[in-house]
């Protein structure tokens, strides 16, 4: 290989890399009127594996998923419940099954899980950070 080439292959390579994207921040909302200011990863897995129903104030917590296959749910499927998407279901076909449990409703995308939490001060659910608006309050980020 020549300079020239090797100069050449250089700079491709890292005009691919600053051409990559950032990844993107997931927010975990609540209602703007929702008492609770922060709540930690742990206890957001717990309300979302049906693990507990009360905010950390006590409050009932709802939560809400977006659809399956959304790059948010999926985002916040593996960073905060630790599962991929086919262990996830497995989880809840289990739980299902043996009637201790069912799984978050599902609200659709980033503007209608903003729109239905901004709505209900017991809900729980994520958007991509980019979608926060006064209507809601962020609990969390990753």
């Amino acid at each position: 290989m020549t300079i020239k080439a090797l100069i050449r292959n250089v700079l491709i390579s890292v005009s691919l890399i600053i051409a990559l994207p950032a990844a993107a921040e997931t927010a975990v909302i609540v209602s703007a009127n929702n008492g609770n200011a922060s709540i930690d990863a742990d206890t957001i897995s717990r309300i979302f594996l049906g693990k507990t129903s009360s905010f950390p104030d006590g409050s009932q917590a709802v939560p809400i998923d977006q659809n399956e296959g959304s790059a948010a749910r999926n985002s916040f499927t593996d960073t905060v419940l630790g599962k991929n998407a086919s262990q996830l279901k497995a989880y809840w076909s289990r739980l299902i099954f043996t009637g201790k449990g069912t799984p978050p409703k599902e609200a659709g995308d980033d503007a209608a899980v903003k729109a239905l939490i901004a709505a209900n001060p017991n809900m729980i659910g994520y958007v991509d950070a980019s979608a926060v608006d006064g209507s809601v309050k962020v609990v969390h980020k990753f």
